[in-house]
């Protein structure tokens, strides 16, 4: 793992990613505080629309780096110990609560069109190819098409804004934990409206800077998650990025099909560790052993459920 900080050369400055407008007041310095490499990353607020983006910013050409086998939804390991079965069970829940959320808003079978920006792995489209027989498309940064399971998935490569698919439209368009990451969120934007089937809906799933977690983590918040996250969005931020991309929501959940545990098991953890990283393997045993013994706070846990928010989404 490289240990050297990134030097200046290798950022770049950036105006706003929503509104354009370059004055922006710091906001706070984060760290990678997952896999620990070296490094303090710069976030502001722009003066105009209230963006919290970071600025400068690391090059595209040199972003991928931060993306390697370390970054939690990249990990090639599937053999964890005894608790692998319970590691299953729990990726198997996400996909099925992503499931069940779309569900809500878009009726899927075979001849439906689905297409996940930051597909990752593409657990989430294997399902929806298994289970309801869609025709399943992904896009995502690092090339993972070597995965098991990904037969008959249009896997792509690269950026999603530069995906021709033709004269193809979809159903359903999700970015999981995807914008976020994006360097031109409003480019990406306008291109998932373009690729929008007549009646088809776009999902957006997004941590949720105006939430409990921030205010009790701060700078150590997971949503931070630097260099990575090029944004951290509120609901009136993310709004105003979607109006500007011509998409208009049709309904806004204050929660999403993440697990907001994660983010306060996280958080708690970045901050006795302070920018160490996170070691998963030693990490995942109290991980399971804590949202054991928290299950039963409910009322807990739908507030800490709103560290995270999803926008469904049409075109206008």
């Amino acid at each position: 793992m490289n240990r050297i900080a990134p030097p200046p050369e290798q950022f770049e400055d950036v105006p706003c990613l929503v509104c354009a407008v370059g004055d922006a007041d710091p906001f706070l310095v984060a760290e990678d505080d997952l896999t620990g490499k070296p490094g303090r990353f710069r976030y502001v607020r722009c003066r105009r629309c209230s963006l919290v983006y970071q600025r400068p910013r690391l090059a595209l050409a040199h972003i991928k780096a931060w993306y390697d086998d370390e970054y939690i939804a990249h990990r090639k390991k599937l053999d964890w110990g005894f608790m692998t079965r319970m590691y299953e069970r729990a990726m198997d829940k996400l996909d099925r609560a992503k499931l069940a959320l779309v569900r809500r808003y878009v009726d899927l079978g075979p001849g439906k069109a689905v297409l996940d920006g930051g597909c990752g792995a593409a657990t989430f489209l294997m399902k929806l190819r298994d289970e309801l027989g869609v025709s399943a498309s992904g896009v995502d940064f690092k090339d993972l098409s070597g995965r098991p399971g990904l037969q008959g998935i249009d896997y792509r490569v690269g950026l999603f804004y530069e995906q021709d698919f033709g004269a193809r439209r979809f159903d359903l368009i999700t970015m999981w934990h995807f914008l976020e990451h994006d360097y031109e969120p409003r480019r990406t934007l306008e291109h998932a409206r373009r690729l929008l089937a007549p009646g088809g809906r776009l999902v957006i799933e997004v941590p949720r800077l105006d939430c409990t977690t921030f205010r009790l983590y701060g700078d150590r918040w997971p949503g931070c998650q630097a260099p990575q996250h090029t944004a951290l969005y509120t609901r009136r931020t993310l709004g105003d990025l979607l109006a500007r991309a011509d998409l208009e929501p049709v309904a806004y959940l204050p929660w999403g099909s993440f697990p907001a545990y994660f983010y306060l098991f996280a958080g708690a953890a970045f901050k006795v560790l302070q920018g160490r990283g996170l070691n998963l393997d030693r990490a995942i045993v109290p991980y399971f052993l804590g949202q054991v013994l928290l299950s039963p706070a409910r009322r807990f846990e739908r507030r800490m459920n709103q560290a995270m928010q999803t926008v469904v989404c049409r075109a206008r």
